[in-house]
């Protein structure tokens, strides 16, 4: 089998993706990684602890990598991956997985940062259709709760809820099904890849104001003025 590792986030689209990369048994997975806010220990975006995530690797049965970044920028974040990439490429891994679905802007970003490292990307769940992803997803077995919405989006209320189908139904229908336009990100805690779910408390609500870009084709279903995100705040 192909060596590689895998991008890990902790949410469905990434348990999911090496759900299907496992039963393929094309691509011997050596190791996950996840890139981490150095400054709060945390998964950027998802707001995820990184001993959540350690959590996760451990139940799956798979060494962990950590990328930590500290300025947030794309400069640093490309400059700490080219060297984690290097050091893989030194240990004869050349693949590495994904779980995006149909940005193609962030499908390219992607594939020239490993190409500086003589790598090249996989995607498995690329192109699929995301309502049926979501059902699939659901179907076999994983659980997953959003520990982030995007209040352009989604809000309080959704932030903290399991992913069921009746979630997915529930969504506005400018909300894509796996929330790849970044309308929200998940912690997926149990499922087939997972040798025992992953224990973990829900504590409180955060809101944050940040800045939000929502493109013509994606308009706010919160109105124009929706400028930050819901966390769930997740512990062990």
């Amino acid at each position: 089998m192909i060596k590689a590792i895998f991008c890990w986030s902790g949410g469905k689209d990434s348990a999911y993706a090496l759900h299907h990369i496992l039963q393929q048994k094309e691509y011997s997975v050596e190791a996950l990684f996840t890139t981490i806010n150095e400054n709060f220990k945390r998964v950027s975006m998802h707001g995820v602890r990184e001993e959540l995530i350690e959590r996760q690797a451990k139940s799956i049965g798979l060494p962990w990598y950590k990328m930590y970044v500290k300025e947030g920028s794309n400069a640093e974040y490309e400059r700490n991956m080219e060297a984690f990439l290097t050091e893989q490429k030194a240990n004869g891994i050349e693949h590495v997985i994904f779980g995006d679905i149909f940005l193609e802007d962030l499908r390219i970003y992607r594939e020239n940062n490993l190409a500086k490292a003589g790598m090249k990307a996989v995607f498995p769940l690329w192109k699929k259709d995301t309502k049926q992803l979501a059902d699939g997803f659901i179907n076999a077995g994983f659980k997953t709760i959003l520990c982030c919405t995007n209040d352009a989006y989604l809000g309080e209320k959704e932030v903290g809820e399991l992913f069921t189908h009746e979630f997915v139904e529930s969504l506005p229908v400018n909300v894509d099904p796996c929330g790849e336009h970044g309308e929200f990100h998940s912690f997926c805690f149990d499922g087939p890849i997972f040798i025992e779910p992953v224990k973990f408390e829900k504590g409180e609500k955060v809101y944050k104001p940040i800045e939000i870009k929502v493109t013509k084709d994606h308009p706010p279903i919160t109105g124009p003025k929706a400028s930050g995100f819901w966390f769930c705040e997740l512990s062990l």
